[in-house]
């Protein structure tokens, strides 16, 4: 399936792991934490997230995964790390799979989220508070997927993100319009979804 906003091959090859980090000292506090001056050195994973992350890699249910990007956030990127020691893969930081940008609203309380959510449902372009739009997140995030899809042999691809963008790129795979990305039901710390190579 063609993810909506690229020139990615119509048809994937690589199978996918998208995966939320752990949970957070941003999520135990309620805070945004959104800007890379933020998020990239601290907000690391909080002691739940930490045992989330040796519940997930005691019972290891996924394919080990061939190769690990992810945002370079402490949060993804301690959380990336972890599963990288466990399979003896290497890790490679992609500034696209960063978090969205929440604007005024970072370094806030995490109720803003909806704020902004209502207005995405309303224009996937808008940028109130100067938010990043969801139609940008799509944009970066899917790119992710079109340069890797340009790679071969097929492999199993762990990218370790952030909620709301792996929620848009969900959305965006799927076909769907992008203001409603919401609809999906949200993406708990330290899950993962599959996305399988096309037929």
């Amino acid at each position: 399936m063609k993810c909506q906003t690229t020139n990615a091959p119509a048809l994937r090859h690589h199978r996918y792991l998208l995966m939320r980090h752990g949970h957070s000292q941003a999520n135990a506090a309620d805070l945004i934490i959104s800007h890379p001056d933020l998020g990239r050195d601290a907000y690391g994973l909080s002691p739940t997230g930490q045992a989330q992350l040796d519940a997930l890699l005691a019972d290891w249910g996924w394919p080990i995964p061939d190769r690990i990007l992810h945002s370079d956030f402490l949060r993804t990127t301690q959380t990336a790390t972890r599963i990288a020691r466990r399979f003896g893969v290497e890790t490679t930081p992609e500034p696209c799979l960063r978090e969205r940008h929440f604007g005024d609203m970072d370094g806030g309380s995490a109720e803003g989220y909806g704020e902004v959510w209502v207005r995405d449902a309303e224009s996937p372009d808008h940028q109130a508070w100067g938010v990043e739009s969801v139609t940008a997140v799509a944009g970066r995030m899917c790119s992710v997927i079109e340069r890797l899809e340009h790679s071969r042999p097929a492999e199993t691809i762990l990218l370790v993100s952030h909620g709301d963008p792996l929620q848009i790129l969900l959305t965006a795979l799927e076909g769907k319009p992008l203001n409603r990305h919401r609809d999906r039901p949200p993406l708990a710390p330290a899950s993962i979804t599959p996305v399988e190579p096309d037929a």
